[in-house]
């Protein structure tokens, strides 16, 4: 009896231990982490989803879109989700790639990360983020994954907005593209990732990537309820995106295209042409109206995700890096089209305005004779007729009496170098500033530039000079000794400014470079008020609904040098050339009565290729309203390639009938860009 006893205590006392563990563990839960498990119970039921915005579109000058959206079904893909599984997602991929009618590899390679060895289709943004892996598809595809939700987890179909360009390639490198936001941008810049969604794209180039927060928009929230198996219950709490920005840009579309399109021709006409650029500025307030740059490319390349083949074609020098804008990023000698900057340079050097200078068909400088083209002499003649001639000799000769005042070969404290000084007054040798990235400098080498230069390439230089060029005797025994001797004189003495580099640097060759664009803003200060501007493409920011966010406006960075009167002799001289001067021949029965066009050559001499050929103008003439300028990368001379290619830009512009053909319609009636905002109204629409 007290065995049975004992027996029931000891059952007693257990059972009251193991009710005094479940308090306490009860009381843990219940008391000490019911905050902790009311919080985790309520992040299995719902799901916050981040609803991407609409992006904004960007509007010509009258409203016409140059960028717009297009929707379409997407299906994504979460990687992490699938990495999770106990299988790596391989049988939820091979049910996907039944419905989308696709190969399990393909989806696959869809997914990877891009990186070194990886060649695309590749997804370079954040792996935290979904994936999409089609782009387009049906509405019964996408029912098939929504509605079977249990055997696609991590898969998502939804409508998602996608640019549309409905210029084609026109454009393309001024417009920009979008990829996926990566991961090094999201840890790189704090709070980037609240302003993305998860699936929404990045401004990569080009507007979209200057204005891009502003065109992004604020992403919403969407929080649901749901199941186990994540299917959707039932709408917890929404957030409405904000949708971005509309861009309204000075860019006139029809402009646009006639610049690309007489570049293509001008390209067509050269048969060793490389590539081309074509600017069209509005001189009085620095806006941009057309910026184009030859061989283009289709942005619709990139939707969808684009191909290692296509990615390395528009970097590759075979089909001419189509993803570079020579407008901007592209540095050339600029030939003669640079006299306006040395012209203006004498002047401000104290060389009379009305003075009388002698053009000898050669000038000695250094020991060796510079010449005129074809070694022509045009005897005595003004600044005036330098400039409608096309001089050189005069040019030379001024570049050589600055460089001796300055010391020489040997100067003896601070030197003026009034053509350096002045090129840079004309904004060369610095970016404009324009509202695109990854502007090129161009380059004014001047006597710190020959230093720094010396400093960067001694080292090699004198092993040069040692060595000579063996690869180079292989097809040119001259060329290689020629090679060789220049090594020695810069292994010495390359920190040195010779004569011959002054006397190439006031005709715009040597070592000067300068891009289309920088050339197209001086030519737009000269033949206005003096005032270098950094030019702009976008002209304002208004929401999506027409009010005005932000009119954007070109600021004034600089002033000319020279007097509002020399100003006025230099762009009358220039008003000649097309009618008596180096641009005559392109210009041959243009209708100059009733409006003419002036402007100035340019033949840049490129060693081992053809000439690089330029025109830059402006019109009408007595009171300028555009100023166009063309290049074109081995076009030969600047009258008979980049000329014609201007004259075919105004005669479309204007509506003047070219020889031989019919009058047109102009693309900018009266001869006028817009000057004012288009009217968006409250529903969106765009009144022109």
């Amino acid at each position: 009896m007290t065995r049975i006893r004992v027996r029931l205590l000891i059952v007693h006392v257990l059972v009251l231990s193991v009710l005094a563990v479940l308090a306490v563990r009860l009381w843990q839960v219940q008391v000490v982490r019911g905050a902790q498990y009311v919080s985790a119970a309520t992040e299995t039921r719902t799901r916050d989803v981040m609803v991407p915005a609409v992006r904004g579109q960007i509007l010509d000058a009258n409203g016409r879109p140059l960028v717009r959206n297009r929707t379409a079904l997407v299906v994504s893909v979460d990687r992490t989700a699938l990495y999770r599984m106990r299988d790596g997602g391989h049988a939820v991929l091979r049910r996907l790639a039944s419905v989308l009618d696709q190969p399990v590899q393909a989806l696959r390679d869809r997914i990877r990360s891009c990186g070194p060895g990886v060649t695309r289709p590749c997804w370079p943004g954040s792996p935290y983020q979904p994936i999409p892996v089609d782009e387009g598809v049906s509405t019964r595809q996408a029912l098939q994954i929504l509605e079977r939700q249990e055997q696609f987890p991590g898969v998502t179909a939804e409508v998602q907005a996608f640019r549309e360009y409905p210029m084609g390639s026109a454009a393309a490198q001024m417009l920009g593209y979008l990829q996926p936001v990566t991961q090094e941008e999201l840890d790189r810049r704090k709070g980037i990732a609240d302003a993305f969604s998860g699936v929404d794209l990045v401004g990569r180039d080009g507007l979209e990537s200057v204005y891009d927060e502003a065109l992004r928009g604020v992403p919403g929230l969407r929080r649901v309820q749901v199941d186990r198996l994540g299917k959707v219950l039932g709408v917890e709490r929404q957030v409405a995106p904000v949708p971005g920005d509309t861009l309204i840009t000075s860019i006139d579309s029809k402009v646009q295209l006639i610049v690309e399109k007489a570049l293509v021709n001008a390209m067509k006409k050269a048969p060793k042409a490389d590539g081309a650029a074509g600017v069209v500025l509005d001189p009085r307030n620095g806006r941009v109206l057309a910026l184009a740059s030859a061989p283009t490319y289709d942005l619709g390349v990139w939707s969808g995700g684009i191909s290692e083949a296509e990615y390395r074609g528009l970097l590759s020098e075979k089909y001419g890096k189509p993803l570079v804008s020579r407008a901007t990023k592209g540095e050339f000698a600029p030939g003669s089209t640079f006299k306006i900057s040395s012209v203006s340079a004498m002047l401000a050097d104290g060389y009379p305005l009305n003075g009388k200078y002698n053009c000898p068909g050669s000038f000695m400088v250094g020991g060796r004779p510079f010449s005129n083209f074809r070694g022509q002499g045009l005897g005595v003649l003004t600044l005036h007729q330098a400039l409608v001639k096309s001089c050189d000799t005069i040019f030379y000769r001024a570049g050589f009496e600055q460089w001796l005042r300055d010391g020489g070969l040997n100067p003896k404290g601070p030197t003026k170098e009034p053509m350096a000084n002045t090129a840079r007054d004309f904004g060369f040798g610095a970016r404009t500033g324009i509202d695109l990235p990854g502007e090129s400098p161009g380059r004014i080498p001047d006597r710190s530039w020959k230093k720094e230069m010396w400093a960067a390439t001694r080292d090699d230089n004198c092993k040069r000079a040692k060595t000579g060029f063996p690869e180079v005797a292989k097809s040119s025994s001259s060329r290689a000794a020629f090679l060789k001797r220049l090594a020695h004189e810069n292994c010495l003495e390359g920190y040195r400014l010779r004569a011959g580099d002054a006397a190439n640097f006031s005709i715009g060759q040597g070592d000067v470079l300068v891009t289309p664009l920088q050339l197209a803003r001086a030519y737009a200060a000269l033949v206005t008020d003096g005032k270098v501007r950094s030019p702009r493409i976008g002209w304002a920011r208004v929401r999506p609904d027409g009010r005005l966010v932000e009119r954007i406006k070109s600021p004034v960075t600089g002033k000319l040098p020279i007097t509002a009167e020399q100003r006025t002799y230099i762009r009358k001289a220039l008003s000649e050339v097309t009618s008596d001067g180096t641009a005559a021949g392109a210009f041959n029965g243009f209708p100059m009565e009733q409006i003419r066009i002036g402007g100035k050559t340019g033949t840049a001499e490129v060693y081992g290729k053809e000439d690089t050929s330029w025109f830059a103008s402006f019109a009408p003439a007595a009171d300028p309203r555009f100023v166009v300028v063309v290049m074109v990368s081995q076009g030969g001379m600047g009258g008979s390639t980049a000329a014609p290619a201007v004259r075919e830009i105004y005669e479309q512009m204007f509506g003047i009938a070219p020889q031989g053909g019919k009058k047109t319609t102009p693309a900018l009636p009266g001869m006028r860009a817009a000057q004012t905002l288009p009217v968006i109204s409250p529903d969106g629409l765009v009144a022109r």
